[in-house]
């Protein structure tokens, strides 16, 4: 019997994981979808669609850090005061990280806006 690759062998030990692994980078896909759609690739590239010199690299990965940090303070406060706002959830404070952590690898990567 030929081995599992590693993506199929956690799938068949861990079903319910794995299908909501995927479920979830779909939902941040959509999100990341609708919010490029809303606010375009210079909200990131500071006014630049294309990210490529190494400045402006530095500059747009120290934003999304920023943006990073200020997620995490909500989400400590949200879930410290146990409050559930009408407009941000923990969960949504979770994707939006994943997001930008993901984000901040397409710029270092100079793929962003292309």
């Amino acid at each position: 019997m030929a081995r599992l690759k590693p993506h199929e062998e956690l799938e068949v030990l861990y079903p319910v994981t794995s299908k909501e692994f995927k479920k979830i980078q779909q939902e941040q896909y959509n999100l990341f979808v609708k919010k490029q759609l809303d606010y375009g690739p210079t909200n990131i590239g500071m006014c630049k669609s294309q990210i490529e010199k190494p400045k402006d690299i530095e500059i747009s990965t120290l934003g999304l850090v920023t943006r990073m940090n200020d997620k995490v303070s909500r989400l400590m406060n949200l879930m410290l005061n146990n409050k559930n706002p009408n407009n941000e959830s923990i969960e949504d404070s979770l994707i939006d990280l994943a997001n930008y952590g993901i984000m901040g690898l397409i710029v270092r990567r100079k793929k962003w806006g292309k």
